[in-house]
């Protein structure tokens, strides 16, 4: 198999970006691109480490950052898995980006920019549920926010819900097949629900 390995190849296979997808770009939160951000509740962050790269989901009731300035998002960082990769791969090499999402539109806007984290105490108050705070936030500095192309989402189907996923292996299945049948199973599986309702901030 051949494989692509220099730039001037990958454009000679693929042309010159249209005008469109160059003049997309700004460099701050805009009134319409905040507009659209502040209508999600999801995202997508990615981020990069000594370990390697990791793809987050992160979701809330509301808008799922708080724009701080023009310049500046909050992203709070409420209860999970406690591997903290994200968090682990900010500590180590600031790059980050983010995919927000927006269920029935097929739009996709991306934020690329750095990222620290911070425990500062008046800003994890500022996202208090039912008394619980975030551990940490992270502040991400924006660099660049466009619209991704929507040809995946059409492509996908993604809004349109006439899936069946009820043949799909759960959460407990997967466990149990990766530790072998240590962990996980229908057990697993029936308190979920009840587990995650008590642990969901």
């Amino acid at each position: 198999m051949d494989y692509i390995d220099d730039i001037a190849t990958l454009e000679a296979l693929y042309g010159a970006p249209s005008a469109v997808s160059v003049r997309k770009v700004v460099h701050r939160l805009t009134p319409l691109y905040r507009d659209w951000i502040m209508a999600s509740r999801f995202c997508i962050v990615s981020t990069v480490g000594p370990a390697g790269t990791d793809g987050s989901p992160r979701g809330d009731e509301g808008p799922v950052v708080t724009p701080l300035d023009d310049q500046t998002l909050a992203l709070p960082d409420w209860r999970g898995n406690n591997r903290i990769d994200t968090l682990r791969n900010i500590v180590a090499d600031g790059r980050i980006s983010l995919l927000f999402m927006v269920p029935g539109s097929d739009t996709v806007v991306r934020v690329n920019g750095q990222a620290k984290i911070t425990t500062d105490a008046a800003l994890c108050t500022r996202f208090e549920v039912d008394g619980r705070h975030p551990r940490s936030v992270i502040i991400v500095r924006i660099a660049e926010i466009y619209t991704q192309c929507a040809r995946a989402l059409m492509r996908a189907r993604l809004w349109v819900g006439d899936d069946e996923s009820t043949d799909l292996p759960s959460v407990g299945d997967l466990l149990a097949e990766a530790s072998e049948g240590a962990l996980g199973g229908a057990e697993y599986d029936a308190g979920w629900a009840e587990r995650a309702k008590k642990s969901m901030w």
